[in-house]
């Protein structure tokens, strides 16, 4: 799992040196939007691919259970598309909130069984559906400008809300209850590219849930064996700036 998140991340930032590689290598010499960073304010929209998962830390009953063998969590992909502001507060530092709706990105764990009952497959993988409300808010630091381009380093919190949480479902021998609501914080790195009539801004960012998402029910199987279960996310965007 942490190989292929290391590898997308490898993958996201080659691709970000590229552009910044053939950007530079035209050496344009007019400079564009030149009083765009002195605006109070700004917005703009976001259009987002992220990989997530689900961290998991097993319980005290993973070790006494004869038939969960092992729980690994898995991950997956989603898109997201979400409006942006920025409020200016210095030549370095902005306050940014970027709301986002992301959907897609199901979470799901695997699990090898010892025992099985009757029809029951010794491997089986529960999927859990996700459309999530994201509310990010970020305090961004902010390069010199050179040229049409600038780097950033940015920092915040996020708040999610989970629509398809399945949370409120009645008990079944083979559910995994996670919570609606989630707390996490974030960080990540971005470029801005300043053309004539907008600022194209990828950017690369972790976001690490802090909240128990799980809900443990010591009646089900594939629940009881699993204490803390958080979520993880590696997010690719491309904001479109005004």
């Amino acid at each position: 799992m942490h190989h292929l998140l290391r590898k997308q991340t490898i993958t996201i930032f080659a691709f970000a040196f590229f552009i910044l590689a053939g950007y530079k290598s035209q050496a344009q010499k007019q400079l564009y939007r030149q009083d765009h960073d002195d605006l109070p304010y700004y917005f703009g929209l976001t259009l987002s691919y992220n990989s997530s998962f689900l961290h998991q830390t097993k319980s005290d009953k993973f070790l006494q259970s004869d038939s969960v063998m092992i729980a690994e969590p898995g991950a997956s992909g989603g898109i997201a598309l979400g409006l942006l502001g920025t409020l200016r507060i210095n030549d370095y530092w902005q306050f940014r909130a970027n709301p986002q709706l992301i959907i897609g990105g199901s979470k799901y764990l695997s699990y090898n069984l010892l025992h099985t009952g009757a029809g029951e497959a010794d491997f089986q993988r529960k999927i859990m559906p996700s459309n999530i409300v994201s509310f990010p808010f970020q305090m961004k630091f902010n390069s010199d400008r050179i040229g049409n381009f600038r780097t950033y380093l940015l920092g915040g919190i996020k708040y999610d809300i989970d629509l398809a949480s399945n949370s409120t479902a009645r008990n079944a021998e083979d559910l995994i209850k996670l919570a609606r609501y989630d707390f996490g914080i974030e960080a990540g790195v971005g470029f801005n590219f300043y053309l004539p009539f907008v600022t194209i801004s990828p950017e690369i960012k972790i976001s690490n849930g802090l909240s128990n998402l799980h809900q443990v029910d010591p009646a089900l199987k594939f629940s009881n064996v699993l204490d803390k279960i958080q979520s993880r996310m590696i997010v690719f965007s491309i904001h479109f700036e005004d």
